[in-house]
């Protein structure tokens, strides 16, 4: 081949990988974090949920090709990261929750932080996998029902069942995050 024929190779090479690099960087760059976030409230062990959202975003690599365009691109993501979730509490049945609450000075915001999402992580874990998902996709990821229906392939009414589920099932377990409502005695004047 001529030297002429190789700079061709390497031009077309340049005008059509790169892109798709750069496109899949930024794709990233939009959705590590909130997956990142949606997989964290799946597992109880930050470390796993880390290594889901690794193997999701190599999946969503290998098919961005055979994506149709169909929902949002979180959505399909989070249809990937779910099933990665899944398969692996399948693999790996076993409960771990870290409770690195004393490691922080006493009093202090991360402290209180670190407690608080210690307790959500607890009452998160009386609930089924379907109604964890259901509630970190409408509630954490900001999915609309049937945005979520979508990216879990739930019918709209399993989700909607799933979610009041999960919202009773926590409610007891939450109650002293709940704000404080100040009430009237009865016959108070207005």
């Amino acid at each position: 081949m001529t030297a002429e024929g190789t700079s061709l190779i390497r031009r077309v090479v340049a005008a059509v990988v790169r892109p798709r690099a750069n496109d899949f960087d930024a794709f990233i760059a939009r959705h590590q974090g909130s997956l990142r976030a949606f997989l964290r409230r799946l597992c109880d062990d930050d470390a796993v949920a880390d290594d889901l959202a690794q193997e999701t975003l190599l999946k969503a690599q290998r098919a961005l090709h055979t994506w149709r365009g169909e929902g949002s691109e979180a959505s399909w993501l989070l249809r990937i990261a779910y099933r990665e979730f899944l398969d692996s509490r399948r693999k790996h049945r076993r409960e771990h929750l870290s409770d690195d609450v004393d490691d922080v000075d006493p009093g202090s915001a991360a402290r209180t932080s670190r407690i608080v999402e210690r307790d959500v992580r607890r009452a998160l874990r009386v609930l089924s996998d379907d109604e964890r998902v259901a509630i970190a996709a409408c509630f954490y990821e900001g999915l609309t029902h049937d945005e979520a229906a979508v990216a879990l392939e739930m019918p709209l009414g399993t989700l909607k069942s799933h979610v009041a589920r999960a919202r009773e099932k926590l409610r007891g377990p939450l109650a002293a995050y709940a704000p404080v409502v100040a009430t009237e005695p009865p016959g108070a004047a207005r």
